[in-house]
């Protein structure tokens, strides 16, 4: 599969079958998450991989929404703001090199016939306390991961996302 078709396969999976997922994909998903991009290779981030049934729930609690509950694996992405660059004028790019190893985790997911879904709107002061997280970790995504119930349609595309002339400027905006 081409990198096209997979970006097109991916999609946010909100429903999971109660199967368990390979240790093997799972470390290949981690792998790709590792090996990701960052601000001056400053790696600010750190993979909490929860699959005991107990403490997936004590997360979801942090998030509720029963599919949640469902994923067999959740991986909760932390940025450490004390390992990310800063930029001259302060700018801080630990967000921007979470999200890159996130979409390295979510894409590596679909090519091993699994599904992800971003989730950034939990309560991240239960989950600081849940994981026992040190004052300079922050809870950045909660990426629950597993065999996906139900599958994209892959022409949601062309509906759904603008097209390019809209987003396109050459030489200047």
């Amino acid at each position: 599969m081409d990198f096209i078709e997979l970006a097109r396969e991916r999609f946010s999976c909100r429903s999971y079958l109660n199967k368990a997922v390979d240790e093997g994909k799972l470390y290949k998903v981690l792998e790709a998450g590792r090996i990701a991009p960052s601000a001056v290779n400053y790696q600010p981030w750190h993979f909490v991989v929860i699959q005991d049934e107990g403490n997936r729930k004590e997360i979801c609690s942090a998030y509720k929404r029963d599919w949640l509950q469902q994923a067999p694996v959740i991986i909760v992405v932390c940025g450490d703001h004390s390992a990310s660059w800063k930029r001259s004028d302060g700018k801080d790019h630990c967000d921007i090199d979470i999200a890159i190893t996130v979409d390295h985790i979510t894409l590596m997911a679909t090519e091993q016939g699994l599904g992800t879904c971003w989730v950034c709107n939990f309560d991240k002061q239960k989950v600081i306390e849940i994981l026992n997280l040190p004052d300079n970790i922050e809870p950045m995504v909660i990426l629950p991961l597993g065999y996906p119930a139900d599958v994209a349609d892959t022409e949601r595309h062309s509906s759904k996302r603008k097209p390019m002339e809209m987003i396109l400027h050459k030489e200047k905006f």
